[in-house]
């Protein structure tokens, strides 16, 4: 797959985000063709010990389906995703906004933007102000 080590460096940067405290969230979108899933909303929860993982908001056409993952399942289930049905990944983060695209050819790229968000998500600044990362 052309595409899996600039997704590798993509989630990287997702994993580089979250130790930075600039995390907002990260959003599965533009499927190929008419899927029953529609998108994919990844967001950063606490735990118990004050580590974190990911909560995963699968949104199919008829359902909604929650499920956590820890940061190495959560590269996984992402993986999945990729081709399956998803081309674009968004990693949005105070510092600027962060594009996975696979193309035709299978070929991965990342792009930078301006930031979308200009405030980190609540879990991040939770974790910020409790000193965890």
């Amino acid at each position: 797959m052309l595409y899996q080590p600039i997704f590798n460096e993509f989630y990287e940067l997702v994993k580089d985000s979250i130790s930075k405290g600039t995390f907002a969230k990260l959003t599965l979108a533009k499927t190929m063709g008419d899927t029953e899933i529609k998108n994919v909303f990844v967001k950063l929860n606490i735990l118990e010990n004050n580590t974190y993982n990911f909560a995963f908001l699968t949104r199919y056409k008829t359902e909604e389906i929650e499920s956590n993952h820890s940061v190495e399942e959560a590269f996984v289930v992402l993986s999945s995703y990729i081709k399956n049905p998803f081309l674009t990944a968004l990693l949005f983060t105070t510092d600027n906004d962060v594009t996975f695209k696979v193309n035709k050819k299978n070929v991965g790229s990342i792009i930078y933007q301006n930031p979308t968000f200009k405030n980190v998500s609540p879990v991040m600044q939770e974790m910020i102000d409790k000193k965890t990362i």
